[in-house]
This record gives structure tokens, C-alpha cells and sequence, in this order.
């Protein structure tokens, strides 16, 4: 198992993240991926690095989808054959979660999602935008993710290659993932977790109106190509393609 934290201006939480990764999952590597934060981020990527963190730096920032796509082309060609899990660094995982979304997707063979339950103390732009993509997702593939936006992913290794080649910089990348797996017609299974915010999600670098932008366009494209009945199967994987195919996204 490949742990994938992408980063950008990390805080103090980053590397006693790395630290509780690395005891909760024996055997896994923890690859931390930065998104151009520049010396500002010197100390703190080196306390990740002590702490048994494999980290990469871009020199430019360029976004969240650029970040994910280096890690997934880095695990396929130097790991080849490890599932991923892709967690945020801002402390919005727990430990315990990121370990049952990953037992998920071993056990299933399919991509998981760490659903939020959008419960209690939630910012509201984070509740409602949830609720408007979630509905618009619905309405573009027939398709139920209670959490379009979720960082907490588990992905198989069968999967990498094709993630590496899907568009998308910033976060409308974790968009086309979902869109595409739904018009692929493959299972994603869905594991509910803790929602955690610090700070009113002070940390959090998504641009309520720029990339709330980038994130519907997919989603209009999407919708398009059913309501046209273009065909939209991207280069899946033979090895994923041929497995279980149930339509409805699956939660227990």
C-alpha cells in the first residue's frame, strides 16, 4: 500500500500524520507530494521526511490534480503492483478511517470513497456545495456519491496507469475520476467516516468560485455525453473493466 498526501503550504500536522500512518498500516509507504510551496515549507517536509515520508517537490504550484496524477505515475513506475491511498494533510482524516476506507478497497477489489457525514459543526459552503454536487452528479449519471469532493480515496493498483492520464489540474480532477469510473459502468464503494474541520477549514486552498467553476464543467460534459449516448469508456483497464460491474455505488 501506497499512502498519497498531496500538499501544498503544510502545516504542523503533516508530519505527525506521517508518523501515525506509518505505525497504523505496517508495510506501507507514506509519499508526500508537494505542490510548489516553495522554502516556506523547508522544515516541515523535512520533520515528514524524518518521520519515514518519501517526499517529491514540484517547483511550481500547478494544483491538486497535477499533485495526485505525480503520485499515481511515481507509485505505478517505482511501485508497481501497490494499491493507493490518497489522504489530505489537513487533518481532516483520521487515522482509523483512512485504515478501513484502504481494508475497503482490498477486500473489494473496487475504488472507495471516505464518505463525510455533513453532521454537527460543518462550514456551511462545505454542506451545501456537497449537497449541489451531489445532486448534480445524480442528475449527469444516474449515479448516488454522497461525497463528490472527498480527499480520502483508496484506488487499485490495476487503476494507476489510467489516472495518470485523466485531465484536470486543479481540483476538478477528483470530478473526472468519479465521472468516468460511473460512465465506465464500474462499482465504487462508499465508507461513511468522521467529518473533522479546524478552523472553519481555514486550511483548506479551494476557491469557493474558481474552482467551484472548474468542478461543474466536467459535470456539464458528462451530462452531454449521456443525454447524446456517446460512448465514454476512457481506457479503463481490460483488469478493472472485466470485473463486477453493479451500477449503484455501495455503502455499509
Amino acid at each position: 500500500m501506497i499512502v498519497l498526501v498531496p500538499v501544498y503550504r503544510p502545516g504542523d500536522r503533516l508530519p505527525p500524520l506521517v508518523g501515525d500512518l506509518k505505525d497504523a498500516l505496517p508495510g506501507a509507504d507514506v509519499l508526500v507530494v508537494d505542490d510548489g510551496s516553495g522554502p516556506a515549507a523547508d522544515a516541515v517536509l523535512r520533520a515528514a521526511r524524518a518521520r519515514g515520508a518519501t517526499v517529491l517537490r514540484r517547483r511550481v504550484n500547478r494544483g491538486k490534480g497535477v499533485v495526485l496524477r505525480t503520485g499515481f505515475r511515481y507509485a505505478a513506475t517505482r511501485h508497481p503492483g501497490r494499491d493507493v491511498v490518497c489522504v489530505d494533510a489537513d487533518g481532516q482524516h483520521s487515522v482509523p478511517d483512512v485504515c478501513r476506507v484502504a481494508e475497503r478497497m482490498r477486500v473489494t477489489g473496487a475504488p472507495t470513497l471516505g464518505v463525510r457525514e455533513f453532521e454537527g459543526e460543518v462550514p456551511a459552503r462545505s454542506r451545501f456545495g456537497n449537497a449541489a454536487t451531489r445532486v448534480a452528479f445524480r442528475l449527469a449519471t444516474g449515479r448516488d456519491v454522497r461525497d463528490t469532493q472527498t480527499g480520502l480515496r483508496a484506488y487499485p493498483a490495476a487503476l494507476l496507469g489510467w489516472l495518470g492520464t485523466l485531465p484536470g489540474d486543479r481540483f476538478e480532477y477528483e470530478m473526472t475520476v468519479l465521472l468516468r469510473l460511473a460512465r465506465a459502468g464500474l462499482p465504487v464503494e462508499q465508507v461513511e467516516i468522521a467529518t473533522h474541520y479546524h478552523g472553519d477549514n481555514a486550511g483548506s486552498h479551494f476557491s469557493a468560485l474558481a474552482d467551484s467553476v472548474r468542478i461543474y464543467r466536467p459535470l456539464v460534459a458528462s451530462a452531454l455525453a449521456r443525454l447524446t449516448g456517446r460512448s465514454a469508456v476512457d481506457g479503463v483497464p481490460a483488469a478493472v473493466t472485466t470485473s463486477s460491474r453493479t451500477s449503484a455505488a455501495r455503502t455499509r
